[in-house]
């Protein structure tokens, strides 16, 4: 049913050539994690410098992993806490003051498991402007949060999340509009 020895990287899917992908691992691991924990502007800076579109006074910790900034987007003065991961095989966007809390993964690409080559594919997440994802939630590809949304700790969104609302659960579902 699943065979690996068919499986085949799409071409491109990385969105830069190897020796640039081989390049931003190195910056990342010496660069980006080694830094001081209040060096954001530093941050910022190398994130640019790869093409991520980083907004005004962001703060990113050391421990975010971002595997192709190329991919990033991210608003005016929002937050990316400590061991976030913004696995972006795909389009990752982060509006404006928007908090992405501590341990929270954002996965932006899987694989399709009713293949046998089992194939990797990507899709676009979009985190609207002045949302809070709380620690440890797991956001899936292809997913939109709407505007001023709150995910609850530990949700798992597999689905768009409607805008002002606080959703929360595995799978997360919205509960409550955020300001009643």
């Amino acid at each position: 049913m699943q065979h690996l020895n068919l499986f085949k990287m799409p071409s491109n899917f990385r969105g830069k050539n190897i020796f640039i992908v081989q390049l931003w691992r190195f910056v990342h691991a010496v660069f980006f994690k080694l830094s001081p924990q209040f060096f954001y502007s530093w941050r910022r800076f190398i994130l640019r410098l790869f093409g991520a579109k980083i907004g005004k006074k962001v703060i990113i910790r050391p421990s975010v992993t971002i595997p192709f900034p190329w991919k990033i987007r991210i608003g005016d003065y929002s937050w990316i806490g400590d061991e976030v991961v913004l696995y972006s095989l795909d389009e990752i966007s982060i509006g404006s003051n928007t908090v992405i809390s501590q341990r929270s993964y954002l996965c932006a690409a899987s694989h399709d498991y009713t293949k046998t080559d089992f194939p990797i594919y990507g899709k676009k997440i979009e985190i609207s402007d002045e949302c809070w994802l709380a620690t440890d939630v797991f956001i899936a590809p292809g997913v939109t949060v709407g505007k001023q949304c709150v995910i609850g700790a530990r949700s798992s969104v597999f689905k768009n999340m409607p805008k002002g609302w606080v959703c929360y659960g595995n799978p997360a579902k919205p509960i409550k509009k955020r300001l009643e």
